[in-house]
């Protein structure tokens, strides 16, 4: 069974920095695409960052020159750097894995920017 397990997640001010891991195995990772997706509370799912097989990296606008997605294939685990967060990125974060049309999530973690 595929697992995705997050860390990093936390309380934050705002300008403030985290970084989210997210470990991944039973996945031949190198040959899925990995990402996060977000949930603010009363607001729906929203996509944030991926980064395919090829190595190529897209992001929502939102987050754009903010965010930073990576993955290490050779450890299966895939990053997302968050600088200069925002109250409006408080949301419970999830790491995902998706090959072609089948998508794997991990449990999410929470992260909170306060003023």
């Amino acid at each position: 069974q595929v697992q995705l397990v997050e860390s990093g997640g936390g309380l934050v001010q705002p300008g403030g920095s985290l970084r989210l891991s997210c470990a991944a195995s039973r996945i031949t990772f190198k040959n899925y695409r990995m990402g996060w997706y977000r949930q603010a509370p009363g607001k729906q799912r929203e996509l944030v960052a991926f980064s395919t097989s090829g190595g190529n990296t897209n992001y929502t606008d939102t987050v754009k020159g903010r965010f930073t997605n990576s993955r290490d294939n050779t450890k299966n685990m895939v990053y997302l750097q968050m600088n200069s967060l925002r109250p409006q990125d408080t949301a419970v974060y999830y790491c995902t894995a998706r090959f072609f049309v089948t998508d794997y999530w991990g449990q999410g973690t929470q992260v909170t920017v306060y003023s």
